[in-house]
């Protein structure tokens, strides 16, 4: 995992889209920690551009959510307060349980099919011990299950939200072995609910699975 010091190879684009990969995907890695200082020269200097597209870029990612100004301190990756995670995981809880409801009507075979081979994947992964990609694989269970149910508006709004409240891959619940093995038995009860059409027991698994999953991340903040 490369330092926030590291001077990372310029892709084609604008600079102020550049400097932005570059600090969102630090912050994503964990590279850049909750209520760390961004400081524009530093990050001007670190990258080889001017202030300018350093104040676009951390625009940006205040409008995303990630940075927040301070008093005196200037630009800082957000912090999540434990009020605010519980309200998140509650409105994740509530948009994905109806995603999951509509989605024991309107989920077809392939979608099933794909659901089941993800589940089986992240089985094998938890059995050898390889939990780097358990999170993303999550997600795409996750979304699959929003597009299935909600494509028309529920899993954009969905994903908004994911991409505006990240959570850092080294402070994954799913690096945890009990996490890992509750949310899994989660997601087998919701692929048998949603292969039986029951709209009403697959809303309610998905409620309590992502309900249980914020207590859990408040726990460990």
């Amino acid at each position: 995992m490369a330092a926030p010091g590291t001077v990372h190879p310029r892709p084609p684009g604008s600079k102020a889209e550049y400097v932005h990969e570059v600090l969102r995907n630090e912050i994503m890695s964990g590279q850049l920690t909750a209520g760390a200082a961004v400081p524009q020269d530093e990050i001007a200097r670190r990258l080889g551009v001017s202030i300018t597209p350093v104040r676009e870029a951390l625009r940006r990612l205040e409008s995303e959510g990630l940075i927040s100004y301070r008093p005196h301190r200037g630009a800082t990756v957000s912090e999540l307060s434990q009020d605010a995670a519980h309200e998140l995981y509650l409105l994740r809880g509530a948009i994905e349980g109806l995603c999951a409801r509509l989605a024991a009507d309107r989920i077809t075979d392939a979608e099933l099919a794909e659901l089941h081979r993800i589940h089986d994947l992240m089985l094998t992964e938890q059995a050898n011990g390889s939990v780097e990609n358990l999170a993303d694989h999550s997600r795409q269970f996750h979304d699959l299950i929003a597009r299935a149910g909600g494509p028309a508006f529920l899993a954009d709004h969905l994903s908004s939200i994911w991409k505006n409240h990240p959570v850092p891959t080294e402070n994954s619940l799913w690096h945890d072995p009990t996490d890992a093995a509750r949310f899994l038995e989660a997601h087998r009860d919701l692929l048998e609910a949603l292969t039986a059409r029951d709209a009403t027991r697959a809303e309610r698994v998905m409620i309590d699975h992502v309900e249980l999953a914020g207590a859990a991340r408040t726990t460990h903040q």
